[in-house]
């Protein structure tokens, strides 16, 4: 018996060639005003990734370009998301190194080097949860396994297990977002205390930043995109989307200005400085206010 088919399905396109996909893109009504330039990009970034990306709202949905859209417009918003990625990435790098110290060294001191080992220590549903983050767990032991200093608890200790302090450097930052979830609320709430915010809406920014980082991660598209992890954002904000990465922006902000304002503000005007580099970029795209965007990322109300 045949395969079942759903009614109405697309059928597969033909793969094109570099030629191919430059004809087709003219036939849309793209303006490629260098060939030779187009050419040499697509053989560089592969055509899915640069043109099913960056055409979004250059055209409308199975139809022709907008007029006077060119190649070179795209290749811009691929480049400007590529600088944006690239600043970002270290920024959300810092708050995740921070947060696994502060997190390491508050369950460590409250509940003892392998306190994760204890069901009572959580606040999860039921135990069948907890049993999957024990699984979780060990199969990160193993896929870092040759690691020195994994190596070095199993081997130069008596239990052979990774205190928690060593074990939460081998979780993702998923998986560290989903810990923090399932602390007890009271311990949700010291932590969130060290960064001056709230324990609810410190969980709901960790979780949307852990997706932001994944998605710098794998080299994705930040411009004009959804946040499918939306955050909980202060009622002050009550203007801004919480589904673009603007309003992920504006919950980095209350983590970094109260500690690390220099790299936040240079942060900032690095941002600033590629909008302007590339004039095509639309900042509503990606949530931003039309006016004062950079002021409302770099104040904040005292306490």
């Amino acid at each position: 018996m045949p395969p079942y088919t759903a009614p109405n399905l697309k059928e597969h396109q033909p793969p094109l060639d570099i030629e191919g996909q430059i004809s087709n893109l003219k036939s849309n009504g793209l303006n490629i005003e260098d060939e030779e330039y187009a050419r040499n990009f697509l053989n560089d970034v592969s055509y899915f990734r640069l043109i099913k990306a960056y055409s979004l709202g250059l055209k409308p949905k199975n139809s022709k370009y907008y007029c006077n859209i060119t190649f070179n417009q795209i290749v811009e918003l691929y480049l400007f998301n590529c600088n944006f990625r690239q600043i970002l990435f270290p920024i959300i790098e810092q708050i995740e190194v921070n947060l696994r110290c502060r997190v390491a060294n508050y369950f460590s001191s409250k509940y003892g080097c392998l306190g994760y080992e204890d069901f009572s220590n959580f606040n999860f549903k039921d135990t069948s949860d907890y049993d999957f983050f024990i699984e979780e767990i060990q199969s990160e032991i193993k896929r870092n396994s040759k690691s020195p200093f994994v190596t070095n608890f199993k081997h130069n200790y008596c239990d052979g297990k990774l205190p928690f302090y060593a074990l939460i450097e081998i979780m993702s930052f998923g998986k560290l977002s989903k810990f923090f979830k399932n602390l007890k609320s009271e311990d949700k709430k010291e932590i969130a205390k060290t960064y001056r915010i709230g324990y609810t809406y410190l969980e709901s920014w960790i979780e949307s930043i852990a997706y932001v980082r994944n998605v710098c991660a794998h080299y994705e598209r930040l411009y004009n995109s959804t946040i499918v992890k939306a955050p909980m954002l202060y009622k002050e904000y009550s203007q801004i989307s919480n589904n673009k990465i603007y309003g992920v922006l504006l919950c980095m902000k209350h983590i970094f200005l109260n500690d690390k304002k220099d790299a936040w503000i240079q942060f900032c005007d690095t941002l600033e400085l590629y909008i302007e580099k590339y004039p095509h970029v639309k900042i509503k795209y990606m949530g931003f206010p039309e006016q004062d965007w950079k002021a409302l990322l770099t104040e904040i109300k005292s306490d």
